[in-house]
């Protein structure tokens, strides 16, 4: 283990007694800073309760790269599906009002909006992952409109016609 400087150090010990920082990077600072104390790799696995291999591999990334080498390198996976114009176009798209597109309705269902960017934007996706997308982003459906808010639709009590004779009128106060 090569010697710390003193802002290492530093780090190190505020990353090793840290309760916000991800339990990982706590516990790799940890064995930085037992290291550097002069433990052997195996005191600092019996001390963290891990094997030596983890012990070796953070040491090793350590004196190679500095504090830098205790962060998580990149994973291979499979690549983004969307790019990233299209969830913007996704979100946008949900954000405008589909009477200003020249569509026939005044609110947006996730079916209405899966067949709108399929046909009209050529986005191929499923209304899942725009529910996923709008979740991301915060956006919840049906804001606008509620049972105790205005309708979408200003005709909504003509077209409904009267409420059934079993349903109390409400009381007006005097």
């Amino acid at each position: 283990m090569r010697a710390l400087t003193v802002e290492e150090r530093g780090i190190i010990e505020n990353l090793a007694r840290s309760r916000t920082e991800p339990a990982r990077m706590v516990e790799r600072a940890r064995i930085i800073l037992h290291s550097s104390e002069g433990q052997r790799v195996p005191g600092v696995a019996r001390l963290l309760n891990i094997s030596t291999k983890p012990v070796r591999l953070w040491i090793k990334r350590f004196n190679a790269t500095g504090l830098v080498g205790l962060r998580d390198e990149p994973r291979s996976g499979r690549p983004a599906t969307y790019t990233s114009e299209e969830i913007g176009e996704v979100i946008a798209v949900s954000l405008t009002n589909p009477k200003s597109l020249g569509l026939p309705f005044a609110s947006w269902t996730l079916d209405r909006l899966e067949a709108y960017l399929n046909e009209h934007k050529g986005i191929q996706i499923k209304r899942s992952r725009i529910d996923e997308i709008l979740i991301a982003e915060g956006l919840r459906w049906r804001n606008q409109e509620t049972w105790f808010g205005d309708r979408v639709d200003p005709e909504f009590a003509k077209k409904r016609g009267s409420s059934p004779g079993c349903i109390p009128r409400h009381r007006q106060e005097v």
